[in-house]
């Protein structure tokens, strides 16, 4: 498959892509499917697929005291983004991430990828809210992307976490990595932030793409910070339509970013989720008209609830 950096330098046009979970445990493939087949129409250059570690939860007992036990609610990302990549032809790009994985763990996935020719990967750190350990085995797991992505530098030159030599990879992964115009959570300031980008950059990240925004001067801002510190590989914006009237409140707590005033007015304004999500529609595609006015390499779309929505501002757009 074409690596995507590759698709983003070569295309004449901004490219459309989304992102997807694995289904829940229990449910059929054919969930995906659904989503990716309502969306087919818009030509998707890409398909990214989120990963899951296990989660730490307390059952409770029959005498009252609760029993600590281990879940993965969402398995088998290298599955489906095989599944994937076989029906529809798509290069599919599965998140590796720090957080709940070994790096022995890292190892086999990256194996399996290889062998399935699924050589596009997006590279994160992950959220740690639901594991149980506080503090990582350092030995035994990455603690950051940046860590991360060096495991996956050594793999493409044939070099295991062992040091043993690895034979057979006859295409090395092509990967990108995230980025954060309001910078991350745990930043101390954007300066620092953008440190870390330029870092993963040189280290081999052929494309970024961000977190959710719904600001684009915040987007433009930081693309002409990056461009200035010498980030020049393409700055991919990630983009959710609001769907919910909480969303509202719930998306600045838990990705600690800005709803702009002049949204959250009109989203204040719904007395129902189905006039939020019109609401978020109408938003989204005045966001996405003004970035691709404005040049930008693709639009990387969140879906998660959001599929419907997704699929009307794609029409208005694409």
């Amino acid at each position: 498959m074409t690596a995507i950096a590759d698709k983003i330098n070569s295309s004449s046009s901004p490219l459309f892509s989304f992102e997807i979970l694995p289904p829940l445990k229990g449910n059929s493939v054919y969930r995906v499917y659904s989503i990716i087949d309502k969306l087919l129409d818009f030509d998707p250059s890409y398909i990214n697929i989120t990963s899951h570690h296990s989660e730490c939860i307390y059952v409770p007992q029959p005498d009252g005291s609760h029993r600590r036990t281990s879940i993965r609610r969402r398995p088998g990302t290298v599955a489906i983004a095989s599944a994937i990549q076989n029906k529809y032809g798509i290069p599919a790009v599965p998140h590796i991430i720090c957080k709940g994985f070994t790096k022995d763990e890292t190892e086999y996935a990256l194996l399996d990828l290889n062998f399935l020719g699924i050589t596009n990967l997006l590279l994160l750190r992950g959220d740690s809210k639901s594991l149980e350990t506080v503090n990582p085995d350092p030995e035994k797991y990455h603690l950051y992307a940046t860590d991360l992505q060096q495991q996956v530098n050594n793999f493409n030159h044939g070099i295991g976490i062992d040091g043993t030599n690895i034979e057979g990879i006859d295409t090395p992964f092509s990967y990108g990595m995230a980025c954060y115009p309001e910078k991350h959570e745990e930043a101390p300031n954007l300066e620092f932030d953008m440190e870390y980008a330029k870092m993963k950059v040189d280290n081999g990240a052929r494309y970024l793409v961000t977190q959710m925004f719904f600001d684009n001067k915040k987007y433009f801002d930081f693309v002409e910070k990056c461009r200035k510190a010498g980030i020049n590989v393409p700055i991919i914006p990630g983009i959710k339509p609001v769907t919910k009237a909480h969303q509202m409140t719930l998306l600045p707590r838990t990705f600690h970013i800005d709803i702009p005033e002049a949204f959250a007015h009109e989203l204040r304004k719904c007395t129902s989720d189905h006039a939020a999500a019109a609401c978020g529609i109408e938003w989204c595609a005045t966001q996405c008209k003004a970035l691709i006015d404005n040049g930008v390499p693709g639009i990387h779309f969140y879906t998660h609830y959001a599929s419907e929505s997704v699929k009307e501002v794609a029409k208005r757009i694409y």
